[in-house]
């Protein structure tokens, strides 16, 4: 039995080998590099088991179709957004996902890290004292408390992210498309809606899930609805802002800056232009890592894969639709 695993980018799974059922029945490739088109395809054309790094690289109908050998699928975290699930039903190919851990909790402490960073300029201090200088106009910011924050999506990230901000003194807003004055009062913050936020927050920070009415909400039209001085901050995911957009709004300066953790097309290149742009602080999709939610991962993957190789029942197995 053929397993391979794609983008294993922080070398993680390759522990995964290690469990004793999987070294005595299968052989296994893991691929730390992303891989499209020829070589994607050359990769994971032997493989019976097919591991997927969350949604790095999409499967859909016309590479599936290009699988003979494929039997079982699995994919990291409890949703996936890049699988044809209907062409794999169609061959009877079964899906599970892996228990993801705590990434909601990381992924709040990284959207306010950018905040942090990006609006007291920590790179720019940084750097100012490493030329041997001492503070700048920079330096001389007003403090959060006070300030207004609009926090898109009020779950359990957005939720999370907007009770910080209380705790700074912020005075915190929300939207969404369903949200309800009530909802927002019982997180202790207000409901307004979209024009509102965007014209009045200091900061905006995106904690919804890409869909009807909020796939690209972000284009060039709600950015200049932005305050001049904002900060535009996106650790959910990046469908959920027009990046050709933002780049153009950025050299107009509105918002004033953005901080961003996740991306079309991961992993960033030097040869991509938003790495090039002054007023924008990246990371690395930098939300969901951490040493308790890979373990969890890993967990998952050799629970799902062994089940499957002693031909026991599938372990967190997707229903299709």
């Amino acid at each position: 039995m053929n397993i391979v695993v794609l983008d294993d980018f922080e070398k993680n799974l390759v522990l995964v080998k290690e469990h004793p059922v999987i070294t005595s029945t299968a052989s296994m490739t893991v691929h730390h590099q992303p891989l499209q088109g020829k070589a994607l395809l050359e990769a994971i054309l032997p493989a019976n088991i097919l591991v997927l790094m969350r949604d790095r690289t999409p499967l859909k109908k016309d590479l599936i179709d290009q699988l003979p050998n494929l039997k079982y699928v699995i994919f990291t975290g409890n949703r996936n957004l890049a699988i044809d699930y209907g062409a794999l039903k169609e061959r009877n190919i079964p899906v599970s996902f892996t228990e993801f851990g705590p990434s909601k909790e990381t992924t709040v402490e990284i959207t306010w890290t950018l905040i942090l960073g990006a609006y007291k300029r920590l790179i720019e201090q940084n750097q100012l004292v490493k030329d041997g200088l001492w503070r700048n106009a920079y330096s001389v910011m007003p403090p959060l408390h006070g300030e207004r924050l609009g926090v898109l999506g009020l779950g359990a990230i957005g939720g999370r992210v907007a009770q910080v901000g209380l705790a700074f003194g912020m005075d915190v807003v929300t939207w969404s498309p369903h949200m309800t004055p009530e909802r927002a009062a019982a997180k202790g913050v207000k409901a307004v809606s979209l024009e509102e936020l965007l014209a009045t927050s200091r900061i905006v920070t995106l904690h919804l899930v890409p869909g009807e009415g909020t796939r690209y909400l972000m284009d060039a039209k709600r950015l200049a609805m932005m305050r001049p001085d904002s900060l535009l901050v996106n650790t959910s995911r990046s469908a959920l802002i027009v990046t050709s957009d933002l780049l153009a709004a950025l050299k107009m300066q509105r918002p004033a800056m953005a901080a961003l953790d996740v991306f079309d097309v991961e992993p960033l290149t030097l040869a991509d232009p938003i790495t090039q742009v002054p007023n924008l602080l990246i990371t690395p999709h930098l939300g969901f890592v951490s040493q308790p939610v890979f373990a969890k991962m890993r967990e998952g993957l050799e629970m799902a894969i062994a089940a499957f190789l002693q031909n026991q029942a599938i372990v967190n197995e997707v229903k299709p639709t």
